[in-house]
């Protein structure tokens, strides 16, 4: 078995989604792997940009000019740089995280996916599905799952 070559793993901002990008560079690290990081999110509505561009003194440019995810990317980046990654890529895209993830997976031929467990136990997770459950479905790479969550985390 080789090595994997291209990692992906999926963050949201949150300090659980940053311990799995942490966990993801530091395997990239040791095995030489590409290192993606992927962001989903929410496109605003024209009602909500409107807004955006009101409370920023009208300057919708900056409303704009880069996805709601691109800061979150910024951070991760510096965590996976931090962590030991050499070649780090990170996408944002307004879409659905499973989708993002499982479109990226094929079409940047990934072997790893990483996601943290959270949303595991929840009672939204349960019934309608979290992200890791949902990846280990619909993934066609392998998937690992990164403890995240709970006590001393």
């Amino acid at each position: 078995m080789s090595s994997y070559k291209t990692i992906l793993v999926g963050t949201d901002g949150s300090k659980s989604s940053f311990r799995a990008v942490e966990r993801a560079a530091a395997l990239a690290a040791d095995t030489g792997a590409e290192l993606l990081i992927a962001s989903a999110y929410q496109e605003m509505s024209s009602r909500d940009r409107d807004a955006a561009a009101n409370a920023l003194g009208g300057d919708a440019h900056k409303v704009m000019g880069a996805s709601p995810a691109e800061s979150v990317l910024q951070e991760a980046e510096g965590i996976a740089n931090k962590a030991g990654a050499k070649k780090v890529t990170t996408v944002a895209e307004a879409d659905d995280a499973v989708d993002l993830l499982v479109r990226l997976i094929d079409k940047r031929s990934v072997d790893l996916c990483i996601v943290g467990n959270r949303g595991l136990n929840s009672l939204a997770g349960r019934l309608l599905g979290s992200v890791p459950a949902n990846i280990s479905h619909r993934a066609s790479c392998d998937v690992l799952i990164v403890h995240t969550t709970g006590k001393g985390r």
